[in-house]
């Protein structure tokens, strides 16, 4: 079955933005990384080369690639496309950055899937604010959203009347200050999703009541230790049932998927994942999959 509904399901169509059409130049990435609160500066030519690679595994998983063109009007930020829209069987809901930087990134994305013939369901309006990143299915029917500094209440709440009536459950995860509000710390940096019962998590910052919900919906857990957390050990995009791709560097969550029946791809993302803390989650929006 096809569905938006899944980040565990065999990816069928993407949404990306590459390095390219991100980052455009070292002028750009040089007038535009500190303020947006990236580690250290990327480089420009090692930030092309790492993306060419992430690309080719995407790709050769078999799933339809869609870019985002370049615009001039967005940040470097841009490459981290999920944050500005959620896919769901009934259209795209457009978010409204809470980092306002971004607030440009909805619009851009509304305008390419118009221009693809993708059906738009609505936008999420001041004063809500919701992220990409806060949001993954639990199930086809269970959508979580994290309670962050990017998304507030009424965010949640307009994503709850997009959804609601049509028979999906929103279930909203309190999340703590942790770093405050200049941190990117999404719902998905503590969860992600790789097969129908299994998830990467980080339980030092998981809501006990979360944790307790997956249990009890007979998720496994594979844990992401301490030391792999600031690395975006959690961080993890799932190709296929079981089948993921993550940041080079994690060797105990990789060892801890593999032990958990997983096959496991790497990529280099000194560039475009560890200086911006976006890890594979980050740099895509699935739009369609098969479970």
């Amino acid at each position: 079955m096809k569905t938006a509904h899944s980040d565990y399901g065999k990816i069928e169509r993407i949404l990306i933005n590459t390095a390219a059409h991100a980052f455009i130049s070292q002028k750009k990435i040089d007038t535009e990384y500190a303020r947006l609160n990236y580690l250290d500066r990327p480089i420009i030519d090692g930030a092309l080369s790492e993306y060419r690679v992430f690309e080719n595994i995407i790709a050769k998983a078999g799933a339809e690639v869609m870019k985002l063109p370049q615009k001039d009007n967005t940040s470097i930020d841009a490459i981290y496309c999920r944050d500005a829209s959620l896919a769901t069987d009934f259209g795209i809901i457009l978010c409204n950055m809470g980092k306002t930087d971004r607030n440009v990134e909805p619009e851009n994305q509304r305008a390419f899937f118009q221009s693809q013939g993708v059906e738009i369901l609505g936008t999420i309006d001041a004063p809500g604010t919701v992220e990409g990143g806060d949001m993954c299915w639990l199930d086809e029917k269970t959508l979580a959203i994290g309670h962050t500094y990017r998304t507030n209440y009424s965010g949640i709440e307009q994503i709850k009347a997009f959804l609601e009536p049509k028979g999906i459950e929103v279930f909203v995860v309190e999340l703590p200050h942790f770093r405050g509000p200049s941190d990117v710390f999404h719902l998905m940096s503590i969860i992600s999703p790789i097969d129908k019962d299994l998830a990467v998590v980080y339980s030092p910052l998981m809501p006990i009541y979360f944790r307790e919900a997956l249990l009890k919906r007979n998720y496994r857990l594979v844990e992401c230790p301490e030391e792999e957390f600031d690395s975006m050990g959690c961080n993890v995009l799932a190709l296929a049932p079981s089948h993921c791709l993550m940041v080079e560097g994690n060797p105990i969550t990789q060892e801890r998927l593999v032990s958990a029946g997983c096959k496991v791809e790497t990529y280099n993302g000194d560039n475009i994942s560890n200086l911006g803390c976006g890890g594979p989650t980050c740099l895509t929006r699935p739009l369609e999959r098969i479970v």
